[in-house]
């Protein structure tokens, strides 16, 4: 695996990935774990080469959160793709991505408006902005990203669609631990207790979807789902929602393609998770 830190570096090496084919990028923020690997997997099966980005992007993080505590293990992230396959790893500094006068950002209207746009305003100009910036430093084919994060993938598909950038976005299926708790980052930060009433969250998605496709009102499955959330230790729930997959718009009755998505906080750790309805 070749690993680059400068923009020079990173365009003479993606340019002699090219030559040799399809190139597919997994950009990431570090902190690596097998939802990370299941991008590269899903790349490899897509692409010739796989390239992948570590960057903790400053630009997505709002003054209160983790910016500074956000977990950092270059050396392992870096072992960890090249044990997968990976071909090239590009790890840029802040100053490269944005240097001394940057001023621009891409701000996606629409699907970026409600749920975690609300919560954490600005965080989606920041992952726009980003995402748009490594997909033309780069150039790949493909470009993946995990369903957890299913607004962030939908408002980079936007993105992506609206400045003709050309390049095909990929959602890959959210891994989950054994017990059902979707793989983040953010996991690292539980406690043994917390862990173990997080899982509270995908099996109150679970509930609420078994409910839906029962015929239950979709009012009544999200409420259930909040107090379930509460009854297992969660201090915040944030919303539960059922949304057209597509526009993240809510719906108040089932129709067409839909996804149920959820954010909670337990202790001080603010966990996301969706599921296909």
């Amino acid at each position: 695996m070749q690993t680059v830190r400068t923009s020079e570096e990173l365009t003479r090496a993606a340019a002699q990935m090219k030559r040799g084919g399809s190139l597919a990028l997994v950009p990431t923020m570090g902190a690596l774990h097998h939802g990370h690997m299941a991008l590269i997997e899903e790349a490899q099966r897509r692409t010739d080469r796989v390239a992948a980005s570590i960057f903790v992007n400053p630009m997505q993080f709002g003054a209160s959160e983790d910016l500074a505590s956000y977990p950092r293990q270059e050396a392992e992230d870096a072992r960890m793709l090249e044990e997968a396959g990976c071909d090239l790893l590009w790890l840029p500094l802040v100053a490269d991505i944005y240097p001394e006068g940057f001023a621009t950002a891409v701000s996606v209207s629409g699907v970026s408006e409600r749920w975690e746009g609300e919560v954490r305003p600005g965080h989606f100009d920041g992952v726009a902005t980003v995402v748009a910036k490594l997909l033309l430093a780069v150039g790949p084919d493909v470009a993946l990203f995990g369903e957890k994060d299913f607004q962030q993938l939908a408002v980079i598909r936007r993105m992506a669609v609206d400045l003709n950038v050309p390049v095909e976005i990929v959602g890959v299926p959210t891994v989950r631990e054994p017990d059902g708790l979707a793989m983040s980052s953010r996991n690292a930060y539980l406690s043994a207790d917390e862990r173990s009433q997080a899982v509270a969250l995908p099996q109150a998605l679970e509930t609420a979807r078994n409910a839906i496709r029962n015929g239950s009102e979709i009012a009544k499955a999200l409420r259930q789902a909040k107090q379930s959330l509460v009854d297992a230790g969660f201090l915040r729930v944030d919303y539960v929602a059922v949304v057209d997959a597509n526009s993240l718009e809510p719906l108040d009755f089932p129709q067409g393609e839909m996804r149920l998505i959820a954010a909670a906080v337990i202790g001080t750790t603010r966990l996301i998770d969706n599921i296909a309805v």
